[in-house]
């Protein structure tokens, strides 16, 4: 049988209140107070909070406070990252950035969703005595690649892909995997054209 983590990790629905995802919270919310309080300047400190926050950091990564999460420990992120002030990211599932992207501030990502349909999300038979949550969640994780640039204010759904090299323009929310070199804007986001020497042949 899975665990509740093992669900939420598959994608699958699974109880969001378990002792372990309240642990996860209980103790990012300790690390995120401290990290959130230290002066710009304490950077080796504020590495320190975030190695010990994530669930891997590269080299040369940079997160502007305040900065919010939900377990810390699904969010890995690569080398050359700059992840600039008010973002939040809820891990509840995977976040995987790439080397050398930007993310501008008021970013937000999202990996915990709903079933759409009412009936499937509430939970049936619902009471307050039976501990479970009254409704159902799941988790897909999202993946920015390489050299990626989000603007300011986007919001990233859960299960996204978006390739390498690809710039998301500011306040844009995305529904759909975004496709490797291309500028990509709106609500729904769409791809707009294409970069980074794609269109060129020899």
């Amino acid at each position: 049988m899975k665990t509740e983590f093992e669900k939420c990790m598959a994608g699958e629905i699974y109880n969001c209140h378990d002792e372990i995802f309240l642990d996860f919270k209980n103790t990012t919310r300790v690390l995120l107070a401290k990290y959130n309080s230290l002066p710009y300047e304490c950077k080796e400190e504020k590495r320190e909070v975030l190695q010990s926050l994530l669930g891997n950091i590269g080299t040369n990564v940079s997160v502007g406070s305040p900065f919010i999460c939900d377990y810390g420990c699904n969010i890995h992120l690569g080398n050359n990252v700059s992840i600039n002030m008010k973002c939040t990211f809820v891990d509840c599932n995977k976040i995987t950035i790439g080397n050398n992207v930007l993310i501008a501030p008021n970013v937000q990502i999202y990996t915990a969703t709903h079933p759409v349909e009412l009936a499937e999300r509430l939970t049936p038979d619902w009471n307050v005595e039976s501990g479970e949550y009254f409704c159902r969640t799941y988790a897909l994780s999202v993946t920015i690649g390489d050299g990626c640039w989000i603007g300011g204010g986007v919001i990233i759904l859960p299960g996204i892909s978006i390739g390498n090299g690809s710039v998301i323009g500011a306040g844009s929310v995305v529904t759909k995997n975004i496709p490797e070199n291309c500028v990509a804007v709106g609500n729904p986001c769409r791809v707009i054209r294409e970069i980074n020497g794609a269109c060129k042949h020899d």
